[in-house]
């Protein structure tokens, strides 16, 4: 069944938030905050591993990197479009509504779970590629793996932050949900130099989310978002990066 791979995904999310919301009551401020932390510097070591892995390479018995400028340009220009655009400000208002319209409204921390955890578990080339198989062949294998991923990912963080992290599940419905049904015009352009470059740009915006979870909300990630596009357009650039 087409489209399955979302719903997948969407339960998890939900019986994620769940599940953490129940653990979260357990626990002491204390240790809802180092739990907090913890998810960070697992999601700054992830994302560390997934850039090296697209920026290192092997050059003869020599490591090499390379991919600096697009990393630079890329997350430059991006930021740029964000913040003239003003996405993180799009996915607070969203996230307002959401705890109005929730009951969540004294919920202090409710946005900023919101936005942390769409951006954890949206930002991702399994997201992007397992919606297209889903799409074309009705496969949702990568996105059922990934919906394993992302129950333990919100469970953790609902544990910390709130409810808002369970809310996450609407963005993932609508994005996964997207790529479904328009993956036969997508498909053509996810080369694999493509998913390539998308994947390293990724695993930078993840480090930055990282980064907010354990020093506070510094760096307005979201607003970053439009590097991952710009990636996908640098592979069929006559440049070689």
């Amino acid at each position: 069944m087409i489209g399955m791979g979302t719903l997948i995904n969407t339960a998890a999310i939900v019986l994620g938030g769940a599940a953490g919301n129940f653990t979260g009551k357990l626990l002491k401020e204390d240790q809802q905050e180092a739990i907090n932390r913890s998810c960070g510097i697992s999601d700054i070591f992830i994302a560390i591993s997934g850039a090296m892995q697209g920026m290192l390479g092997i050059d003869g018995q020599s490591l090499v990197s390379g991919k600096s400028m697009l990393v630079v340009l890329c997350l430059a220009i991006g930021t740029i479009i964000g913040e003239i655009i003003g996405i993180e400000k799009g996915f607070e208002i969203l996230g307002e509504w959401l705890k109005e319209k929730s009951g969540n409204s004294g919920d202090k921390q409710f946005v900023n779970a919101f936005v942390t955890t769409s951006l954890t578990v949206c930002i991702g080339a399994m997201a992007i590629v397992g919606s297209i198989q889903d799409g074309i062949m009705g496969d949702h294998s990568t996105l059922a793996v990934k919906s394993v991923l992302d129950f333990i990912i919100v469970a953790v963080m609902t544990s910390s932050q709130g409810k808002g992290c369970a809310f996450s599940a609407v963005p993932i419905f609508v994005f996964e949900g997207g790529i479904t049904l328009l993956a036969h015009f997508i498909a053509p352009v996810m080369s694999e130099l493509a998913v390539s470059y998308m994947s390293l740009i990724g695993s930078v915006l993840i480090f930055c989310v990282g980064l907010n979870l354990v020093w506070g909300k510094r760096i307005r990630a979201a607003n970053m978002l439009p590097a991952v596009l710009l990636a996908v357009i640098a592979a069929y650039l006559p440049v070689k990066f």
